[in-house]
């Protein structure tokens, strides 16, 4: 279901207990690691007998791994030539040793100087193991030099070894240049930098190769980051033979105010496409017809009377949330006194496996004491500008560190965050994040994420646990984003052909 995504000092200590407590040595990571690197060019680049081979060369490990490409590749029929940023008595370690036997086997390697202006030979391939995965902060005026000439390389093959010199493991951002690859191999497991949208303008094709980190390592010392994997559609219930509508979860949705109905009618579609066997969606009595919007599957509850939420519509809802599987409050509810009345009043009361979404989290940034009072199987999901008015922030505060925002916040709340936009980052109470692999322009449509509300409504009504509805939800959702570029390449779709792709995706990747 998920993927560990070591942050750069996580990966670290998984090589140093390799090291020092199993026992296998750095040398045999190292090689691993340059064959690796070497089997993912082969294959993404073809045969290369007869091309000139450029390998820039770090200080670091990264720059060892660089040394034992160019041996493979100079017994592969290449024409290797390795630029090293240090002098050979300078390097240490593993990198040292792997230098000694490239040049023992006469391998072509020079010094590469610094210089203000960097000049790189002509060359079919060039391989960047310049820096490694530890590097932060900006660049140095050499290696910057160095990035500058890597990226103008036009004609050039550009793969990089574990991540593109110049971007951060950590966040993904460039500092503030990076090396623009068109292929980037990275080892053991994909650093969480590499995972988020912001890198992947740098990593070209990323390709995750094992070098030997023994599975125990990683199970002793888990990483705090997990990327969600496709099989995790797989945890979606198959049907049998004796489902039938009862027993396939009946949603509750709970919404919609004065010019605001098809918020509610459009997560309540989605719940039905995601599987719900019933869905009722309950709101104020005077516009119940408007969000069935002639939709017969679609069942309402109207209550009290008028089109505005008020005390008698809440003591009439209240009773009946026990009678549900699941509840999906604040699509289109509104921002009156009666809308953020019904949410405490909801939140007071307990209910079933929960959403809170759209006007929901408008009623918690206005009264942020029921946050403390959320019942743990609850799910929220907010875009950055409704996560930053719950923790009374901005939205470039929010997107500058959505993960570390996601973490503080279903910590402090013990509950689901699902921080919506590309690469949506999903907070556990635990601490725990875990992010989509997937970023889909299809989606930055109006009521996708009420499509994402009702289908995450829909998983936690068939019983599946909060955390994996919600990983479910965002990983499903994003597919659906992708499958509709297929007919929509500049979008353009809307929020119900979000809704109505749902089933053929899973027709696509379970069948």
């Amino acid at each position: 279901m998920f993927s560990p995504l070591p942050t750069p000092s996580e990966m670290s200590n998984w090589d140093k207990i390799t090291i020092n407590e199993v026992g296998i040595k750095g040398e045999i990571l190292m090689e691993n690691a340059g064959r690796e690197a070497v089997f993912a060019l082969l294959k993404g680049y073809g045969d290369v007998s007869g091309k000139k081979i450029l390998i820039i060369a770090g200080s670091g490990n990264n720059g060892g791994d660089g040394f034992v490409m160019g041996r493979i590749l100079a017994d592969l029929g290449a024409e290797v030539l390795i630029l090293h940023t240090i002098p050979k008595g300078k390097y240490k370690g593993d990198a040292a040793y792997m230098l000694k036997i490239a040049a023992r086997l006469g391998v072509n390697i020079k010094f590469f100087r610094a210089t203000d202006k960097v000049r790189l030979p002509e060359a079919d391939i060039i391989i960047d193991a310049l820096l490694g995965t530890g590097f932060s902060g900006e660049l140095r005026p050499f290696a910057h030099a160095i990035v500058e000439a890597i990226n103008s390389a036009k004609n050039s093959f550009i793969f990089a070894v574990d991540i593109p010199s110049g971007l951060n493991g950590l966040t993904g951002k460039p500092g503030p240049v990076a090396v623009q690859a068109h292929m980037t191999v990275t080892f053991e497991e994909a650093k969480i930098g590499l995972a988020l949208p912001q890198s992947e303008a740098y990593t070209g094709t990323l390709v995750v190769a094992h070098i030997g980190i023994p599975g125990a390592v990683k199970y002793k010392h888990p990483a705090t980051h997990q990327l969600i994997r496709s099989n995790v559609l797989e945890f979606i219930p198959s049907p049998s033979p004796a489902m039938h509508k009862g027993n396939s979860g009946h949603v509750l949705l709970v919404g919609a105010s004065k010019g605001l109905t098809g918020a509610l009618h459009l997560a309540g579609i989605s719940a039905l496409r995601a599987g719900g066997g019933l869905v009722t969606m309950a709101c104020p009595d005077a516009l119940a017809s408007e969000v069935k919007g002639g939709k017969p599957e679609l069942m309402t509850k109207g209550l009290g009377c008028g089109d505005q939420w008020n005390d008698q519509m809440i003591a009439e809802l209240l009773p009946e949330l026990e009678k549900y599987d699941a509840l999906v409050i604040g699509p289109g509810l509104g921002r009156d006194k009666g809308a953020l009345d019904l949410v405490e009043a909801v939140v007071r009361h307990g209910h079933p496996s929960a959403v809170y979404d759209a006007d929901a989290l408008y009623a918690f940034a206005e009264r942020p004491e029921l946050l403390k009072l959320v019942a743990e199987n609850s799910i929220l999901t907010p875009h950055p500008g409704e996560m930053a008015r719950m923790i009374e922030s901005t939205i470039p505060e929010v997107e500058a560190d959505r993960i570390g925002t996601a973490r503080k916040f279903a910590e402090l709340s013990k509950t689901m965050l699902v921080l919506k936009g590309a690469g949506t980052v999903i907070g556990c109470p635990d601490g725990q994040i875990i992010i989509s692999p997937l970023s889909a322009p299809n989606l930055a449509a109006a009521g996708s994420g009420d499509i994402l509300a009702g289908m995450c409504g829909a998983l936690l009504a068939r019983a599946i646990p909060p955390m994996q509805s919600a990983c479910i939800g965002v990983y499903w959702h994003g597919l659906a984003g992708q499958y509709l570029a297929e007919n929509f390449p500049y979008r353009g779709n809307i929020a119900t052909e979000i809704a109505d792709a749902l089933p053929q995706v899973l027709k696509e990747e379970l069948c």
